[in-house]
């Protein structure tokens, strides 16, 4: 039985808390692998809603669900989701629950100082949450993190409180903000330190244990692979690395690990914030996406801009993700439209491109070569079965799979867990 890493293969937002729930029942392990509570995962079940932010998706299951080094942890997000999450009657404690001991903490000056550098950027804002992701990522690069096992030392923590505050008292100087209350941040940590410690765990040795046992692991991305520090929209991009080779690293098992790789996309394209979009629509059609689609952020509530589905840069994201197979969602939104566009390249000047550029000028400058697909009036919503789909949706999806060059695994018909429709089983690779 294969492992499955499932990414996004847009910007994020694809439904990726669905599918992984979805598989959730038959992993063993859920694992957290990037990213922070800038992540937004939402799981239907039945009439209940579940909005996830940090905490793995498995978890709503009862699924033991690990969160990896590779996430950066706010202690206090962790407790207020976990606290809301049991109020919604899900059970949630060491058994099920499981820290990496090495993983950086999001501290109170991060947010700061995220807040501080985007009020100040002007026209160079990139779109942030503002909750302290890329600076708690940068101190972890820099080696002045304090991390989940400095909270079971906390009287020997001076050395790194030095360097910590040598960095950040001079930027917070620099917008005319006083330097960190040393002895607050310490009471802060000491409150917080009885609710994480029972949490946290050497994981990459139970993660090792349960490969070795056969057991079925399941990693969970964040974002997106269009966000991916390196292979994404630069800047506009998140903190960390998105795409499925960081399943390793952020978890503590080896790349031969990740096994199948489930790439998530919608049937058509979305993006929260600012940056690059070549197939935006500002127009009836996009407004009609967002209004059927339901296009609000999970953790913003910002409104999604939309656009029709782009070959170019799910196809990019196939290629740098090593993707398996894809997870195709929402494409019931598509229902009743006469016709829909899938781009499958760009115009830049007299250049056709067939990739989606580095440089952020050309990003902005391109232009989308469209194809036009003949739509359909019956409805896709609730489709458990390939024979419930309308002809011309299943031709829409081959024709996807033709310009991605990647097989669709999964066709995901509504929000609900069931309405998903199997075309082959990404555990049993």
């Amino acid at each position: 039985m294969a492992n499955v890493a499932v990414i996004g293969a847009q910007w994020g937002d694809e439904g990726k808390g669905k599918i992984v729930d979805w598989l959730a029942e038959r992993a063993d392990v859920v694992v957290r692998f990037q990213g922070g509570h800038n992540a937004g995962h939402t799981l239907v079940i039945g009439d209940k809603v579940y909005k996830l932010s940090l905490l793995p998706s498995g978890i709503v299951r009862g699924t033991p669900s690990v969160i990896g080094n590779g996430v950066v942890l706010d202690p206090w997000a962790l407790k207020a989701e976990v606290e809301k999450l049991q109020a919604q009657g899900v059970t949630i404690t060491p058994d099920t629950l499981h820290i990496a001991e090495n993983c950086p903490l999001i501290l109170p000056f991060h947010r700061d100082l995220d807040g501080l550098r985007e009020q100040a950027a002007g026209s160079g804002k990139i779109g942030t949450t503002g909750r302290g992701i890329g600076p708690a990522y940068e101190d972890k690069v820099g080696r002045r993190a304090i991390r989940v096992c400095d909270l079971a030392h906390l009287d020997s923590l001076e050395p790194q409180l030095d360097r910590l505050c040598a960095h950040h008292d001079a930027l917070r100087a620099g917008f005319g903000e006083p330097p960190i209350d040393r002895a607050r941040l310490l009471d802060d940590l000491r409150e917080i330190a009885s609710f994480v410690l029972p949490f946290a765990k050497p994981v990459w040795i139970m993660l090792n244990e349960a490969r070795k046992a056969g057991k079925r692991i399941l990693f969970e991305g964040a974002q997106g692979t269009l966000l991916d520090i390196d292979h994404g929209t630069y800047p506009f991009v998140t903190s960390s690395n998105t795409i499925a080779g960081t399943a390793a690293g952020g978890s503590g098992l080896g790349p031969s690990a990740v096994g199948f790789v489930l790439g998530i996309t919608k049937a058509y394209t979305t993006r929260v914030g600012s940056g690059p979009f070549p197939t935006e629509l500002d127009d009836d059609t996009g407004q009609r996406l967002g209004e059927r689609g339901h296009e609000f952020g999970t953790v913003t509530g910002r409104k999604r801009r939309c656009g029709w589905f782009d070959a170019v840069l799910v196809r990019q994201s196939v290629a740098v993700s090593g993707v398996t197979g894809i997870a195709l969602t929402k494409i019931d939104v598509l229902d009743g439209f006469d016709t829909v566009k899938i781009c499958t390249g760009y115009k830049l000047g007299d250049q056709t491109l067939d990739y989606f550029p580095a440089h952020a000028a050309d990003q902005a400058g391109v232009e989308p070569i469209y194809e036009e697909i003949q739509g359909w009036h019956e409805t896709t919503a609730g489709a458990r079965s390939w024979a419930d789909l309308p002809a011309q949706a299943i031709k829409y999806v081959r024709r996807i799979e033709e310009l991605i060059g990647c097989p669709v695994t999964l066709v995901s018909t509504s929000p609900e867990r069931q309405d998903t429709i199997l075309v082959r089983d990404p555990f049993a690779d």
